[in-house]
């Protein structure tokens, strides 16, 4: 079982409520998978879980792309928990 964790790096604090207005959009724009089982998602951090590599980087291009279309961004690189071989 292949289990990721990713951390988001810029989280913009001054606006009340911040914390829960982003975890209700990435709710949002990741519900089926958050349905599915495949992704779990608490504020800044996301746990990806597949059997096999091949789904996580299935699952993981299908987040990035969704985060990117909704102007959000991550940098995996810096919090890539579990990516040894």
């Amino acid at each position: 079982m292949h289990v990721r964790s990713f951390k988001l790096t810029v989280m913009f604090f001054g606006m009340i409520n911040l914390l829960a207005i982003f975890q209700a959009i990435m709710n949002k724009i990741l519900r089926d998978l958050i349905n599915k089982g495949k992704v779990t998602v608490f504020v800044d951090n996301m746990l990806v879980e597949t059997k096999t590599k091949k789904g996580y980087d299935k699952i993981v291009k299908k987040i990035l792309r969704r985060v990117k279309k909704n102007d959000l961004y991550i940098k995996p690189k810096r919090y890539m928990k579990g990516t040894e071989n």
